[in-house]
């Protein structure tokens, strides 16, 4: 494959899109439920082909001719881990992980990008179910938590990043598996990425709590709230096409 590609999926008003953007990619979908969410789509992402149902996805990208896809990447809902949602966990009919891997194994990309609550984590049947399922598909996958205010915005607002790429062959380097949340690998260099140490929070102590100006509708709050930083964004989507384009070169 040769361009830096990605389909995105549970778009939201595409914090995660931006970031990406940044670090290099294109776009080339966005999927999203929500109408307020895929009108700000529009007005960013005005060329980018949108559906707004991730279960019918899979036939939507089949039905039309589309370049190859390198990266799917996305947050699936976090109420069935979240403390507001009640943490129903894989038996909440919220949990999306596995209309999003209907899309993966759909499109076959290179790489799969998850991002989700931290939560996420403490969940071993959910969390195991998605290894399972991408070492299933034939990926191996690396993951980390990661703070907002680590890449400078004023608030926390820590978010699970997981990265699956293919299974190690020949003692080829894999981007750095971490058994430690904190603390990724840059691919290649077995060096922490400088986001945040194993055991240091040092960060942290310059975060402010969330919040948003008054004003806004309350769809586009919720929207606002839901949304990825798109710095942090960036930061993994840099990590991943270092090691996409280590891999070509």
């Amino acid at each position: 494959m040769g361009d830096l590609t990605y389909l995105s999926l549970f778009s939201g008003i595409g914090g995660l899109d931006l970031g990406l953007d940044r670090a290099g990619w294109t776009c080339v979908g966005q999927v999203e439920l929500d109408d307020t969410c895929r009108t700000v789509l529009d007005r960013h992402w005005p060329e980018v082909p949108k559906h707004d149902d991730v279960r019918t996805a899979p036939a939507w990208w089949a039905s039309h001719p589309r370049p190859a896809v390198r990266l799917v990447a996305g947050g699936y809902p976090c109420q069935p881990f979240s403390t507001a949602g009640l943490r129903g966990g894989t038996g909440d009919a919220r949990w999306g992980w596995p209309w999003f891997r209907a899309v993966v194994r759909a499109v076959r990309p290179e790489y799969v990008l998850v991002e989700n609550v931290a939560a996420l984590l403490a969940d071993a049947d959910a969390f195991g179910w998605m290894l399972g399922d991408l070492a299933e598909d034939g990926f191996d996958a690396d993951w980390t938590v990661l703070s907002a205010c680590a890449v400078g915005a004023p608030h926390t607002r820590e978010r699970l990043f997981l990265v699956a790429h293919p299974h190690r062959v020949d003692g080829a380097q894999g981007m750095g598996r971490h058994q430690h949340p904190d603390g990724p690998v840059r691919a290649g260099d077995g060096e922490p990425a400088g986001w945040s140490r194993p055991g240091e929070r040092a960060l942290e102590a310059q975060c402010r709590p969330d919040g948003m100006a008054d004003g806004f509708a309350a769809r586009m709050v919720a929207a606002g709230g839901n949304a990825v930083v798109a710095q942090v964004g960036e930061l993994v989507g840099r990590l991943i096409a270092d090691h996409a384009l280590a891999g070509a070169s």
